[in-house]
């Protein structure tokens, strides 16, 4: 067994005969019909028996399965930045994490549309238990990151994890996404986990860390969406989490915020690339002599960047203004807006709860605090 092969995703090799088993799949014929709705069955059966690569099945399958999510449950994607990157340059971006498939598919779809070198991307071993679900990560080109192991293992599957990062933005000139802490934010505050920059310097070639962190480009992304399709339900582990509850999850959740996440109604969404950290880190290594301070240094430089640039909506706003009782933002919405807000709000949680009313609220209302607290930190 090769180094790699328990997290990699599939080789262009392999991807042929995983497409011939998956044909006959009831969930592919699902997610052909829902891609191609005026396609008969035959065609794509055959043009999927012809694919015999990763870009081959994204470019001419998954990026129309995007644009079909786009078209049926949103009112549409803008981007910005993505003129800094350059064609055949690989990166890693680091992006805040709001849903399990979306952030990466939405992303990669924006590199393709730009000519740019689209990513290998991190997800989690839990949320592919399902071997449909495993082949059809595979196929998109995700690499996995196990969970629930012991300490000792969980340090040598981070080492391989490192390594296999490296490998692919040194090696295979391939780039690659990673969410800046585990999991998805699900109460709005998007704060980069110093553990996630330990955790790639463990794949450093460099007796310097930071000519290793300068010489993989990091790319701090910020992704917004002005409704989150999932809000409703990150609510009960918030409510256990504020009871001091331990939050396990239901058998089929995981799959089920999946399915959510793409169907559900998310308005506008926007995704930003921030600048390559290269004189950022220069002045970090400049300013701090030891380890651990650069690394907490670097996590802030990625959180200055995705704040700095995320985009916020009218729901932010209406949130912020709900939760204080105040008319603070009401310049940047309208009352349709904030009316359709508030009927979302009562066909999704219990306002009764006040628990409740004040998780939901805050999830949408916490980018604007972040937001505001960071012009206020950097005026002058």
């Amino acid at each position: 067994m090769q180094k790699f092969d328990a997290i990699r995703p599939f080789y262009d090799s392999e991807v042929n005969e995983t497409l011939q088993k998956l044909i006959h799949h009831p969930m592919m014929k699902s997610l052909m019909n829902f891609s191609f709705p005026d396609v008969a069955d035959e065609i794509w059966k055959e043009q999927l028996a012809k694919t015999h690569s990763i870009r081959d099945y994204q470019c001419n399958f998954i990026y129309q399965s995007v644009q079909k999510v786009l078209e049926k449950s949103s009112e549409g994607l803008s981007t910005s930045g993505f003129e800094k990157l350059e064609k055949g340059e690989s990166y890693l971006f680091i992006s805040n994490h709001r849903d399990i498939l979306l952030d990466t598919t939405l992303l990669n779809a924006s590199l393709f549309e730009h000519g740019l070198v689209m990513t290998a991307s991190a997800i989690g071993d839990n949320l592919v238990k399902k071997p449909f679900l495993m082949d059809l990560a595979k196929l998109n080109r995700n690499f996995l990151v196990q969970r629930g192991l012991s300490p000792r293992e969980m340090l040598q599957s981070s080492k391989t994890l490192s390594e296999y990062i490296g490998h692919c933005l040194q090696h295979e000139s391939r780039s690659v996404w990673i969410a800046q802490r585990e999991g998805r934010t699900k109460d709005g505050n998007d704060a980069t986990n110093p553990g996630i920059l330990k955790m790639l310097a463990m794949g450093s070639d460099e007796e310097n860390l930071m000519n290793y962190f300068k010489k993989i480009k990091i790319v701090p992304v910020s992704i917004s969406y002005e409704y989150d399709p999932t809000d409703a339900l990150k609510m009960p582990q918030l409510l256990a989490e504020s009871n001091n509850e331990v939050y396990v999850k239901e058998e089929n959740e995981d799959f089920m915020t999946i399915l959510s996440g793409a169907l559900g109604q998310k308005k506008h969404i926007h995704i930003h690339i921030g600048d390559v950290l290269d004189k950022e880190i220069d002045a970090i290594a400049g300013e701090n002599e030891s380890t651990n301070k650069q690394i907490q240094a670097i996590a802030q430089a990625i959180d200055d960047s995705i704040l700095s640039n995320y985009r916020l909506w009218a729901t932010n706003y209406i949130a912020y203004d709900i939760i204080n009782n105040s008319t603070t933002y009401e310049h940047k919405y309208t009352q349709e807006e904030k009316s359709l807000f508030e009927r979302r709000l009562e066909m999704r949680i219990d306002k009764e709860n006040p628990v409740a009313l004040q998780h939901f609220l805050c999830m949408y209302a916490n980018p604007v605090v972040n937001s505001q607290k960071y012009i206020n930190e950097h005026k002058g």
